[in-house]
């Protein structure tokens, strides 16, 4: 990760994927991953730069299905669009430990995984539409890498900043990550201070309208 990539990456310290996700929808910009969901309810929250890789059905013979995680850097995001296919997979137990090996900071994919024993015994962060048993060697191959992918409907750049919880996955524009960031904190900084409002007795609709909860998320004109 060069120093460009980690200033954008410490940004987002402190947040989560909900927080991001009210600065994107203030914002109005698209960046939420449907139907991509974590392994596991992680405790902490994955933030990267987004190596992107796009999968198509294989020719005859097949090409590679996963010699692109030699470029991947540490701190990266791998982001797999397998166009959101469930019948086979593009994500093992070898894969998981080459990238936990490499540092590599989690991996989101428009389709399958297997072998989750691994990455939840090692706490290896995987987002994905779910898991799978089959292989995709011979059904699959990698078709581009760092090039524009779709997950989840949402547009993924090659370095766009992927952030990801147990709540799902966001991805923000990278041309944008300080603005999104600064959003993101001050809505969460409001939201915080409802909550101890709230603590103190006050009543929830009280609160809110003290501190403009019903607009924190809305589309700036």
């Amino acid at each position: 990760m060069n120093t460009t990539d980690a200033e954008l990456v410490a940004l987002f310290q402190g947040l989560d994927t909900p927080g991001v996700s009210d600065a994107l929808d203030k914002l109005g910009i698209p960046g939420q991953c449907l139907g991509i969901a974590p392994l596991d309810n992680y405790r902490g929250t994955v933030v990267g730069p987004a190596f992107t890789v796009q999968y198509v059905s294989c020719a005859q013979p097949a090409g590679t299905v996963g010699d692109f995680i030699d470029d991947v850097a540490p701190g990266d995001v791998v982001v797999i669009d397998n166009g959101g296919r469930t019948d086979c997979t593009v994500w093992g137990d070898i894969m998981t430990q080459y990238a936990g090996q490499r540092g590599i900071a989690g991996t989101v994919i428009d389709g399958v995984c297997r072998d989750v024993a691994k990455a939840l015994g090692d706490g290896y962060p995987l987002f994905t539409r779910g898991r799978f048993m089959r292989t995709g060697k011979d059904r699959v191959e990698v078709a581009a890498v760092n090039g524009p992918v779709a997950i989840g409907r949402a547009r993924v750049v090659a370095r766009d900043i992927v952030v990801a919880d147990a709540n799902g996955v966001v991805v923000v524009p990278r041309g944008r990550a300080r603005e999104v960031a600064e959003t993101a904190h001050a809505i969460e900084a409001a939201e915080s201070r409802i909550r101890g409002l709230i603590a103190t007795g006050m009543s929830l609709g009280e609160a809110r309208a003290q501190l403009g909860y019903h607009q924190l998320q809305t589309r700036r004109a």
